[in-house]
């Protein structure tokens, strides 16, 4: 079996066995333990033009493909979210034909799906507090004409023109009014997008949690939970504490999901997580252990997953959406490493061949021979050799 080739940052060339594959098997029956969604990327036509400021051509089969993958370890599907690069070169058109297809996909085949819903069709930078609310429930509309569960994911509009809480508060208030079904809401902290600093009314995420516990606590129940994507442990076991009974907590935390989701002894997190897209055998494997009663299996299974996704969330942690498209690449589930926007160029190749070090390690390659031919391949073709 060929080695695989790794590339240092100093330049070093070294080599590492391939690993097998970790072999794991698809749930018989529904997940039960934990509930996991993944959110999930788009891949591009290889021969479009994928360059900065370009409209999104996606490959349409390959990536629903991609969520028939998901959804076969029992997984639940998160689209249109940050992770299919919303703000990051899928655009408008091209959001609204993923919710589309995604929602006809997962009734196929009866696939949890929940959609991410915006302002960002909106091209003005700045608009009024009003025009946010109505911006927002154009796309809560689409979302649930096409049948998808929401997530209300945080808005650039609003970060820029609220000035108090209050604002925050009442556009919450008016676009949760609008649902015709209980939704998820989106905290997403500054290291996934540094526009949104300070959201919900305060850099200090203690004072930002209680203008959040209200939203929810006033929504009269059209908020069934949120995802919580701070990087930081200690804000989303606070904020999951304080939620009424039947509003769960998703963790977003692609630094520290294993303890969260193993929880305490006074509750858990389920998942909502972008990581899970790069790792959906080990996470589903995990989960199944979790069903059998058999914590310590959870843990040995996803803990050396943590690893690699604080490697593909490096900072800039906004870029790791490069990493989870590389790990679509060499799983063999897309033909090209390419991404709307050209934005598989936003990590270097000594950060690629991290990845496939921790991947190799972690049993997160599906098919290793498939991912060392590939990878190899990409070393030489950038006149890198063993």
């Amino acid at each position: 079996m060929t080695d695989f080739t790794l590339l240092d940052a100093a330049g070093t060339v070294t080599t590492a066995p391939v690993n097998p594959a970790p072999g794991y098997s698809k749930p018989s029956s529904a997940l039960s333990a934990r509930t996991a969604f993944a959110a999930s990327h788009v891949i591009p036509h290889a021969w479009a033009d994928n360059t900065p400021g370009q409209p999104a051509e996606i490959d349409w089969d390959t990536t629903l493909a991609f969520r028939h993958h998901v959804w076969s370890w029992g997984l639940g599907v998160a689209d249109a979210m940050d992770t299919a690069q919303r703000n990051m070169g899928l655009d408008a058109a091209a959001t609204r034909e993923l919710i589309r297809r995604s929602a006809a996909e997962a009734e196929t085949v009866g696939g949890a799906l929940v959609v991410g819903v915006n302002t960002d069709h909106v091209d003005d930078a700045v608009i009024s507090i009003e025009q946010i609310i109505d911006a927002y429930t154009e796309q809560l509309h689409t979302a649930e004409d096409a049948g998808a569960g929401v997530v209300l994911m945080c808005s650039r509009h609003l970060a820029r023109a609220a000035s108090s809480a209050a604002d925050y508060e009442r556009v919450y208030s008016a676009v949760l009014e609008a649902a015709s079904t209980p939704v998820v809401l989106h905290w997403l902290g500054e290291a996934f997008d540094p526009e949104l600093r300070g959201y919900f009314g305060a850099s200090d995420w203690r004072t930002a949690s209680d203008t959040v516990v209200r939203i929810i606590e006033a929504s009269g129940g059209r908020v069934s939970g949120i995802k919580m994507s701070l990087l930081n442990a200690e804000s989303e076991i606070s904020v999951r504490r304080r939620l009424h009974e039947g509003c769960t907590m998703f963790t977003g935390d692609d630094f520290n999901y294993v303890g969260l989701i193993a929880g305490d002894e006074q509750g858990h997190s389920d998942a909502l997580l972008g990581a899970f897209a790069a790792v959906a055998p080990s996470a589903s494997a995990a989960i199944q252990a979790l069903d059998a009663g058999d914590a310590a299996r959870f843990h040995s299974i996803l803990e050396p997953t943590e690893a690699l996704s604080r490697q593909i969330f490096a900072t800039p942690t906004f870029y790791y959406k490069t990493g989870v498209a590389f790990l679509s690449w060499l799983n063999g589930h897309q033909p090209a490493f390419s991404m709307v926007g050209g934005l598989q160029s936003a990590r270097s190749l000594p950060h690629l061949s991290e990845i496939v070090r921790l991947a190799n390690a972690s049993g997160a390659l599906e098919r290793p021979e498939l991912a060392a031919a590939r990878w190899n391949g990409l070393l030489a073709l950038n006149g890198v050799t063993a």
